[in-house]
């Protein structure tokens, strides 16, 4: 199916020459290489062809957005202690690599990268709107699990696209309405062993009528990666960008699909 992006792309001030569409979306960076979220899983991720970066938000104690899948540091750092039990200063003192949105914001601004912001903590999205637009950052996109965080944004004016990310099981025209979004985001890679074949033609079509685009789920499995690629969808996370960019495919394009 042939789509054209270049309205999306256009109404929202995104580039039109930026890499292929889908665009490759780092997942936390390039965190099936270094560790997730951290500048050089971005940096990285850049290096390997990603055009944008997914990336997950808390907030500290007082109030500064930093970027971590989790509130708790034990997973990734072996340090017990929560984000948002603990001043900015102190975290940036601990033996951890957790960035400041803002750092990841000047090194996107860098690199030319896109955003993909995944909202956690509440709150978190009208501070990194706030900062995106005093930059005037405009390759970005926040969404969330959580529909009321999505909706804050919409209500509050925000003019980023905005996204509704959703569990198997859930309705996606549902959350897509409840959330007020532009992007439908499929976090469907533990569907099935071919998660593909739920991103049916009649699914893509409502959401086209309706006025939204799709990102589906980070993979990196290599046959259900060269499948969904050819799908007319805007973009596909993944913890490997270099597995999605040295695919040789002549159905590669810039701003159209097919």
């Amino acid at each position: 199916m042939r789509r054209d992006f270049s309205i999306f792309l256009e109404r929202y001030h995104w580039p039109t020459d930026k890499g292929q569409i889908p665009f490759c979306i780092g997942h936390r960076g390039a965190s099936g290489r270094v560790r997730e979220n951290t500048l050089a899983a971005f940096r990285l991720a850049a290096e390997l062809g990603a055009e944008m970066w997914e990336l997950d938000t808390q907030i500290t104690k007082d109030g500064v957005v930093v970027v971590s899948h989790d509130d708790h540091l034990e997973r990734v750092f072996g340090v017990n202690r929560r984000i948002s039990e603990i001043a900015a200063a102190e975290l940036a003192a601990l033996d951890v690599e957790v960035p400041t949105f803002e750092a990841v914001a000047a090194l996107a601004r860098e690199t030319g990268t896109g955003l993909y912001i995944e909202l956690k903590a509440p709150g978190s999205g009208l501070r990194c709107w706030h900062h995106l637009r005093e930059h005037d950052q405009r390759f970005a996109c926040l969404g969330s699990f959580d529909t009321a965080q999505v909706r804050e944004l919409r209500e509050a004016g925000c003019d980023y696209p905005l996204s509704v990310l959703v569990r198997v099981g859930d309705d996606p025209h549902a959350k897509g309405d409840e959330a007020r979004a532009d992007i439908l985001h499929l976090c469907w890679e533990r569907a099935n062993e071919k998660p593909q074949d739920l991103v049916t033609p009649a699914l893509t079509d409502r959401a086209f009528a309706e006025g939204r685009e799709i990102v589906l789920w980070h993979e990196e499995r290599r046959l259900v990666l060269d499948d969904i690629m050819k799908l007319p969808v805007l973009g596909i996370c993944t913890d490997l960008p270099d597995m999605m960019r040295t695919v040789e495919s002549s159905e590669r394009s810039s701003v159209k699909q097919g």
